[in-house]
């Protein structure tokens, strides 16, 4: 009687049939299967970098791309923001590079090929956190670093908040200010209306988006500002 054992190579990506016999004698066969091509790897870890980088980007948060030798080839206008707060100049690959260094000087940080780093700024006198997220999500050896500034509120889409929640004109501009983190009274003065309005629009706000309190809804907006 013949027996007949299908099994994996996960390293050499064949799979292969192993026929054996009653007295034990097995003899393989081996089928090879397409591996997946190097080309359609690097295409898919750069559409998952352009992914990371498009979200960033939304949301406000600045990006750096490193190559192999740590330097700066890609940025955008938030990291350019960034440095600049720290009286850092940021405009050219050089520049930000340089200032990129002087930032983490005294804080380790490695920035691994293939690796998104955040790098928290707290404020010009203290020193940045830097936590390292594992897994490989940049092609070609380069690496991302996300800067993380926690005086820059990040804002969400006015016309997403109106899709989402069917908010008026009125209502959507109130959310975008409580949300950068003015207060109804001083939105009340800013826009020389009632605190009675404000107040009406905010309960307004409260029962169409589901949320009971102002951080409620503060928080909210801030998991929103991710989406395009």
């Amino acid at each position: 009687m013949t027996l007949i054992d299908g099994r994996n190579d996960t390293v050499a990506g064949n799979r292969y049939v192993v026929l054996g016999n009653e007295s034990g004698t097995a003899t393989s066969t081996t089928r090879k299967t397409s591996a997946r091509p190097a080309a359609d790897v690097g295409d898919s870890k750069r559409r998952n970098m352009e992914s990371v980088t498009g979200m960033l980007d939304r949301i406000g948060c600045g990006y750096l791309l490193l190559n192999r030798e740590k330097k700066v080839v890609e940025w955008n206008a938030a990291a350019q923001s960034t440095f600049e707060r720290q009286d850092e100049a940021a405009g050219t690959a050089a520049e930000l590079s340089a200032a990129l260094r002087r930032l983490v000087a005294n804080v380790p940080a490695n920035f691994l090929p293939g690796s998104l780093s955040w790098v928290v700024i707290r404020s010009a006198a203290d020193r940045p956190v830097v936590l390292n997220e594992g897994g490989v999500i940049a092609p070609d050896g380069t690496s991302i670093v996300a800067l993380l500034d926690r005086d820059n509120r990040s804002s969400a889409n006015p016309q997403t908040l109106q899709k989402m929640f069917g908010l008026t004109s009125a209502e959507t501009q109130l959310a975008m200010r409580l949300a950068q983190g003015d207060a109804p009274l001083e939105i009340a003065r800013s826009w020389h209306l009632s605190p009675t309005t404000i107040r009406s629009q905010l309960a307004s706000l409260f029962a169409k988006t589901d949320t009971k309190r102002q951080a409620e809804l503060v928080a909210l907006l801030g998991r929103i500002s991710v989406l395009p």
